[in-house]
């Protein structure tokens, strides 16, 4: 099976935004002129094909990012089908409690388009995934969308677009008329203006420019071109003396500039009433990058310091990484993954270097949304499923057993929030554990764990809609009932002071006794920087057998920590002394010394209960401001700025998640249903004394 497109006719791009900026309706106005679908699904209609779960459909949001396979001839091209490209796309939830989703999209993509919401410009979500992308240097177009609705101003958003995120953004198009009346879109580049005829908006036809338009184009066409040339010297010094750059050395040029994360092309749509759409599309393939204009994947070998770099072609040994894991009810395990390198066969065997286990590659399939096509292989630079590998998680990389190598993992944060669950029935039980299984091999922000005091099982996640899709999902995927606990917050432990312990665990008994005796340092690290443990034994007073054994007792006594039984974290533990019996000493021994150690020397360096903070943004008519803020303060929040948006104010605030339950239906009684927030995690900070008398109560 041969190659359909080179692979600088691929691209691999991610459809990224805050919620409600209409990205679905975008994916599936492409999916429709791409030819994929021969209908277009509405989001308000529950018919959209990118959002394929029930709970996607219901509540009108995407949790899972969906991939998709098209192909696209620029409209420039004229039919000309030796111009088409392969177009993988991934549609990203825009929800912050699934920003996990964005994250692992983002790593396998090489280049994004971020739509915006014409009327809210710049929304809290959008500067997360913004940050995101900047994270992984990920080339970008901005679409500006819903610029038919009432109070819809492109000037408006770019400039929110210019303020909040980045100077570098620059307009490629003029809207022709506002809200109700937006007709059509004029290119900047080509002074040409485009109308979108047919039911669908599927013709896009070239008409003539509105003569009272022609000197704000040429006013802003300048503008652009000064901007472009700038990152070329030859088309510096012609446009200098006077000559303007031809079209396709000013694209050539905008195109280099975009992939280097120089410039950010600003387009503009409206996807609901079909305009801009194709437009968007054109600029993805002039403007956005295929596999072999990113800079080169950086890999290790298994010594982990041995870098090596991923070419992407096809006669190279294969490498991939695993970047999704799918249940899907019909062919079960899907697992997504991107090649970077090679060529990934049916039949083959490929290594899975994070497991250190070989698989063979069974089913190969290419997705069009929940729709499948059998493949027989996949090149580099592509996306695709597997079916039915046993032991892949997200982030593991797979490569040629003949070379083994480790792509970078992908990090993901720590779940802030519990809620226990309790099976109805016997029956429910047996397949309950089963389904948290499988749920928390697909979301790697997803945690399970039991109570050791009352074996009780606790699912942790990033939220509280977060938790709820996902025993919405048990019930309805896996048939388990199940009643659901109050949510409880994610509290941790740390220390703030300096000191020494010491653990003796000796146990005499007939026979062989038990001894390990250690003595140990802790100092705080910084926030976030993760526990630690150095061995500082000098001369052997332990000897190095039993070392592992203490490192294993520290790290299993920082899972409870002294004040109220929650984890510790950001300890820098050494151990500096102790001593062994040449025939009682054993690691068990010496686990439990380094545990009684460990709580010993935590009880002495002023140890604090850590609360995770939110990050809170509040948006609502202006005259409910003073009682949103008065909210804020009661609940230990701290404004952090404000702002003003048309017909409604903006507030920013830091809550400790503690107070923030419930907080949908308060907010809704406050502002008489007209208010709206969103909320994401922020940091962890020492919660207040009467509040940790309070948890350690509640804890009894």
């Amino acid at each position: 099976m041969a190659r359909k497109y080179p692979i600088e006719k691929i691209r691999d791009i991610g459809i990224i935004a805050h919620i409600d900026a209409g990205k679905t309706t975008v994916s599936e106005r492409i999916l429709f002129y791409t030819g994929i679908s021969h209908k277009i699904g509405e989001v308000h209609e529950g018919q959209a094909i990118m959002d394929w779960m029930e709970q996607e459909r219901e509540r009108g949001i995407t949790i899972t990012s969906a991939a998709t396979t098209c192909f696209w001839t620029p409209t420039y091209a004229n039919g000309d089908k030796t111009k088409e490209h392969g177009i993988n796309i991934i549609d990203t939830p825009g929800h912050v409690d699934f920003t996990v989703e964005v994250e692992r999209s983002l790593r396998v993509l090489d280049g994004g388009v971020v739509v915006f919401d014409g009327v809210a410009g710049v929304e809290p979500q959008s500067e997360t995934v913004w940050r995101q992308a900047d994270k992984y240097h990920v080339p970008r177009i901005c679409f500006i969308n819903k610029l038919d609705r009432m109070g819809a101003s492109f000037d408006k958003s770019l400039k929110s677009i210019h303020d909040r995120l980045s100077k570098r953004a620059i307009q490629m198009q003029i809207p022709i008329g506002t809200e109700s009346n937006f007709t059509a879109i004029i290119d900047l580049l080509t002074r040409q203006t485009f109308d979108f005829e047919g039911n669908m908006g599927e013709k896009t036809t070239a008409i003539e420019t509105p003569a009272d338009l022609k000197e704000e184009i040429e006013k802003k066409r300048s503008l652009l071109i000064e901007k472009i040339v700038e990152f070329d010297e030859n088309l510096m010094s012609q446009y200098l003396e006077g000559h303007e750059p031809s079209l396709e050395d000013l694209k050539k040029t905008l195109r280099k500039a975009t992939i280097n994360n120089e410039l950010i092309p600003v387009f503009c749509g409206s996807a609901l009433k079909n305009k801009g759409v194709q437009l968007m599309l054109d600029a993805v393939i002039d403007y956005l990058p295929s596999p072999i204009n990113v800079p080169q994947i950086k890999a290790t070998k298994l010594d982990g310091e041995t870098e090596v770099l991923i070419k992407p072609l096809d006669s190279e040994p294969l490498a991939a990484l695993a970047f999704k894991i799918a249940n899907d009810p019909y062919v079960g395990t899907l697992t997504f993954f991107r090649v970077y390198s090679g060529t990934l066969k049916k039949g083959s065997y490929i290594l899975n270097t994070t497991k250190n286990n070989q698989e063979r590659v069974g089913r190969i399939v290419r997705l069009h949304s929940n729709q499948r096509e059998e493949v027989d292989e996949i090149y580099a630079g592509d996306i695709g499923a597997l079916v039915g590998l046993k032991d892949t998680t997200t982030g593991d990389t797979l490569c040629d057993p003949a070379r083994p190598l480790l792509l970078e993992k992908i990090d993901f944060p720590d779940p802030v929030i519990n809620v226990k669950v309790d099976p109805k029935t016997k029956a429910d039980q047996e397949k309950m554990g089963l389904a948290l299984r499988r749920l928390a091999d697909e979301d790697p922000t997803f945690k399970v764990s039991s109570d050791p005091d009352t074996g009780e099982t606790i699912i942790s996640g990033m939220g509280e809609l977060h938790l709820e899709v996902l025993v919405d999902r048990m019930k309805r995927e896996f048939g388990v009932e199940a009643t659901v606990g109050r949510p409880q917050v994610a509290y941790k432990e740390t220390i703030t002071g300096e000191s020494e312990g010491e653990g003796k665990y000796i146990k005499q008994s007939g026979g062989r006794g038990q001894y390990g005796h250690a003595k140990i340092r802790i100092k705080p690290n910084e926030r976030e920087a993760g526990n630690t443990f150095k061995n500082g034994i000098k001369g052997g007073s332990i000897p190095n057998e039993f070392i592992p054994a203490v490192e294993k007792g520290i790290k299993e006594a920082e899972t409870k920590g002294t004040i109220a039984g929650f984890p510790m974290v950001d300890i820098n533990v050494t151990l500096y002394d102790g001593s062994y019996h040449d025939v009682d000493s054993s690691e068990a021994a010496f686990k439990v010394a380094a545990s009684m150690a460990l709580q010993d020397a935590v009880k002495k360096a002023k140890p604090v209960l850590l609360e995770p903070i939110m990050k809170v943004q509040v948006i609502a008519p202006e005259e409910f401001f003073g009682d949103i803020t008065g909210d804020v303060n009661s609940k230990r929040g701290r404004i952090d700025s404000m702002e003003d948006r048309e017909s409604a104010k903006v507030v920013n605030s830091f809550i400790p998640l503690s107070e923030m339950f419930g907080y949908a239906t308060r907010l809704r009684s406050i502002t008489q249903g007209r208010g709206s927030f969103t909320m994401e995690f922020a940091i962890y900070e020492p919660a207040p004394k009467n509040i940790e008398a309070d948890i350690i109560d509640g804890r009894k």
